[in-house]
């Protein structure tokens, strides 16, 4: 077991916070400080997330979320997943002459649903108004924050694209028309004014908390929010990946039509603990099926750096991803056989039969409930790249080198295209959440409004009869998840990480290094990490790789040259570049009391883990 840790696991008994922020972990500390609960915690905190980490999320973006209320004693999951708007259809896209929606401008949004979301979870758990869980991140926004170095990256990789064609973003984001220095107070004066408009509206459509919360939601989905949306999506034409200018698909109609909904979540039992992920609307049960497929591989007897460790969660991996792509989504259609058959023990106990020493090195889907799978068009990426404009980057944020300045030229600052936050409180609530989309790179920014609207719609597919084929009015599978553990039957932890496509690989290796050989939540973090690539990736071009496994430099020499020689087609990336994982556990001790624990991400230097 590794014994290292590059900071200590935070222990506290008051309140715990931990995510992809330092600032947004205090801010969510604050409010535990002066008696807020998890609920009210995370919200706070996730609206600072929008703001100091606007690379990476936004107003305009979604969110799942796993909660377990003490008061009720249950779990909950909120879907944060915003709809594909009505006019959004295969044949809406083919006419324009796209293959798969793209990855970048106005055509691949869907609803916004982080603010729906944020708002259930603090009217239905929370206890603060409002205006308090606001103020912090206005207060940043008005005032300014440190711009971290990766988000100047994103800036400057796509500075051309505001200077040229996005004039919105550019007087957002290229102040005095120039990128801004890493650690400079930036400041976002426009949403602050959207912000405080939507508090001011509030305040004034009723005296109650929660009255003046439903007026707020009101005010995004059914008001000035959503016609500011409705006007710019409606009327702007944009260059996207095509190349060419089109307005978008996103209508006041579909913001007034959604909703934030709550529902039990996902399970799957493993030793003493019991797992809750998110639904099939997004690709949380793939942590599921991964530690249903390991439960009789032996782990115990391979530590977490040998190769045996790696191998199999890699392949567990391959198999649980190929069912992602075959069965995962919530397209019409009669699936839900199927998904209740992919959890199923007799399931996976037949599949875990295909984990042994051999690599695999094809996509293999599972039928599950007897049904054959079906693949989409596979070859869409590579047709779609010979015409398509990559100058900008791909669907998911693009990141630039940055000329040497000063310290931040020494610095190994990790990928992300996500954030993460955990919190527990003194009552033992806890909330684990994956706010994601609307970063500064994806689409222009609204100028009315300040900020930039998602493009999760990307993750559908244009093939019909699908469970994640393109449906008006349907969410896509969303790659966001985070996780929630009971043990023995207790609320145990909150976590999850960044990563797209890695979220599920990073999660489960790290509770597996917890669960399974006992290290603390620090420990579990910073061990040497890895992923698997089989698969087509989510975001847009969405090219295929199969068998390339990426792991830290950290691995043994003998770990990494096992691996290659059991048929991984290895590549080895820089020591710390692997997964932003973060994570809150609660237990009580022999006298009963609840005994806090924290633990955030090294990797980028941007991550902290707060508590007392």
């Amino acid at each position: 077991m590794q014994e290292f840790t590059t900071r200590p696991e935070i222990v506290g008994t008051h309140g715990v916070a931990a995510s992809t922020h330092w600032l947004a972990s205090q801010t969510a500390m604050s409010v535990l400080e002066r008696g807020g609960n998890a609920f009210d915690a995370a919200v706070a905190g996730g609206f600072v997330l929008q703001v100091v980490e606007p690379h990476l999320n936004g107003p305009g973006g979604e969110v799942p979320i796993l909660l377990w209320s003490e008061r009720e004693r249950r779990m909950h999951s909120i879907c944060g997943q915003g709809a594909a708007p009505a006019e959004a259809s295969a044949a809406a896209f083919r006419q324009r002459g796209f293959e798969q929606v793209p990855g970048i401008g106005l055509l691949p949004a869907t609803v916004p649903g982080a603010f729906g979301a944020w708002l259930l979870m603090l009217r239905e758990h929370g206890t603060w108004s409002l205006a308090e869980v606001l103020a912090p991140a206005i207060d940043y926004a008005r005032h300014g924050f440190p711009l971290v170095a990766r988000a100047v990256q994103a800036i400057v990789a796509v500075q051309d694209l505001f200077r040229r064609h996005w004039h919105s973003s550019s007087a957002v984001w290229l102040p005095d028309d120039r990128a801004p220095r890493p650690g400079a107070l930036f400041r976002l004066p426009q949403l602050a004014d959207t912000y405080e408009r939507i508090v001011r509206t509030a305040q004034a459509a009723d005296d109650g908390r929660t009255q003046q919360i439903d007026a707020a939601i009101d005010c995004w989905y059914r008001g000035f929010v959503a016609r500011e949306i409705d006007d710019f999506y409606r009327t702007e034409r944009v260059q996207d990946s095509s190349g060419e200018r089109h307005t978008g698909l996103l209508r006041f109609e579909d913001m007034e039509r959604w909703s934030a909904t709550q529902e039990a979540p996902l399970t799957l039992d493993f030793g003493r603990h019991t797992v809750a992920k998110c639904g099939f609307w997004s690709q949380g049960p793939a942590l599921l099926q991964q530690l249903g497929l390991l439960r009789e591989t032996g782990l115990t007897e391979h530590v977490p750096t040998s190769p045996g460790f790696v191998h199999r969660i890699a392949e567990a991996a391959k198999l649980a991803f190929a069912d992602r792509l075959a069965w995962y989504g919530t397209s019409p259609g009669d699936w839900a056989e199927a998904h209740q058959a992919l959890l199923s023990d007799d399931y996976l106990r037949q599949r875990a039969e295909l984990i042994g020493a051999q690599v695999a090195t094809q996509l293999q889907p599972g039928a599950p409930g007897g049904r054959a799978p079906r693949l989409p068009d596979l070859g869409v990426a590579e047709r779609t790249l010979r015409t398509a404009d990559t100058r900008f980057g791909v669907g998911e944020p693009t990141f630039a080198a940055l000329p040497p300045v000063q310290e931040w030229a020494k610095r190994e600052i990790f990928v992300g295209d996500t954030c993460h936050i955990d919190v527990i409180d003194r009552h033992g609530n806890m909330v684990a959440a994956t706010p994601s989309g609307g970063w500064l790179s994806s689409s222009p920014a609204i100028p009315t409004l300040g900020f930039a609207i998602n493009t999760r719609l990307q993750m559908s597919w244009l093939d019909e009869g699908l469970p994640s084929s393109l449906t008006p009015g349907v969410p896509p599978c969303t790659t966001l998840s985070p996780s929630l553990a009971l043990r023995d039957g207790e609320p145990y932890m909150v976590f999850g990480t960044p990563g797209g496509d890695q979220q599920d690989q990073w999660s489960t290796a790290f509770f597996l290094r917890h669960a399974v050989h006992g290290m603390n939540l620090q420990q579990a973090i910073d061990a040497p990490a890895w992923h698997v690539d089989h698969f087509p990736a989510s975001f847009w071009p969405r090219t295929t790789t199969l068998n390339r496994l990426t792991l830290e430099a950290r691995f043994p020499a003998e770990t990494i040259d096992a691996l290659r020689v059991a048929g991984h087609s290895i590549q080895v990336g820089p020591p710390w570049s692997e997964g932003r994982m973060s994570a809150c556990s609660r237990e009580r001790d022999g006298q009963g009391r609840l005994l806090l624990r924290a633990a955030a991400n090294p990797r980028g230097m941007q991550g902290y883990a707060v508590g007392r």
